[in-house]
């Protein structure tokens, strides 16, 4: 007995009412929708006309070349930021300049010395950085730990002589110039407080070392002031607060 599924008795299938043939193509007639379309002819009865021409762009370049070998019309621009030749050395990015670093250690070392007022108006900031640590590290070797007083009295005094030099001068100074001289002028101190770390200043020799320090530092930035802002005859003006700026970073070594 069979099912309607064509299922027989014997769990067999058989295929005799479906009668496929597969060789006749009648029972599969061809659609017309899957026929080859010519995309060059438009289309009947006044529709959108559909051809190569729509999709062509007189104006794009053909590229002629091939995968290995490309194009030689292509321009390939260089830009500037990529000719590593011709940039400038790092140290020079950086605004750092050792010959310029060299020329103010000197002009502080010899305050009898004429500054060079192009290379005082370079206000560089790597010198004074570097002296502060150096301050600093030399009263630690004392069992001094003051580097918030250093650089607290050093905000503090750089605000005040920004303020008087402004009045002062007939031309106009910035920050980084006022905080550029003060701290290349504290390598005395710094020197001072390195003395400092093998004998005490307490005594007579210590107080004259201390104030001929103070006088080397304020008679170092006096001379730098009036050299970069053109400051004719006004350096003891400017020595007095830079002698009181000192003398607190001298307090600082003693005590």
């Amino acid at each position: 007995m069979s099912d309607p599924y064509g299922q027989n008795a014997q769990g067999g299938f058989y295929y005799d009412q479906f009668n496929y043939n597969i060789g006749e193509t009648d029972q599969f007639p061809a659609q017309p929708q899957f026929g080859q379309f010519e995309y060059s002819q438009g289309q009947s009865g006044g529709g959108q006309q559909y051809s190569n021409a729509a999709y062509y762009n007189p104006l794009q370049p053909t590229y002629t070349g091939s995968i290995m070998t490309p194009d030689a019309n292509t321009a390939y621009a260089t830009e500037a930021g990529n000719d590593f030749e011709n940039e400038p050395p790092l140290m020079e990015e950086l605004g750092i300049n050792f010959e310029h670093i060299c020329h103010k250690t000197l002009a502080v070392l010899n305050p009898l010395k004429h500054a060079n007022a192009e290379i005082m108006q370079d206000t560089d900031l790597a010198g004074p950085l570097v002296f502060c640590l150096a301050f600093g590290g030399s009263l630690l070797l004392s069992g001094k730990v003051h580097f918030g007083y250093i650089y607290g009295i050093g905000v503090v005094g750089c605000i005040a002589m920004y303020a008087l030099i402004n009045l002062m001068s007939m031309s106009s100074v910035t920050v980084s110039c006022i905080v550029s001289v003060l701290g290349y002028c504290l390598l005395p101190m710094v020197l001072l407080s390195f003395f400092s770390v093998v004998m005490s200043l307490q005594g007579m020799l210590g107080t004259v070392l201390t104030v001929v320090c103070v006088l080397w530092c304020s008679i170092s930035a006096s001379k730098l002031f009036v050299s970069a802002l053109t400051m004719d005859r006004q350096q003891l003006l400017v020595a007095y607060p830079c002698a009181l700026v000192y003398g607190v970073f001298a307090l600082l070594t003693v005590f």
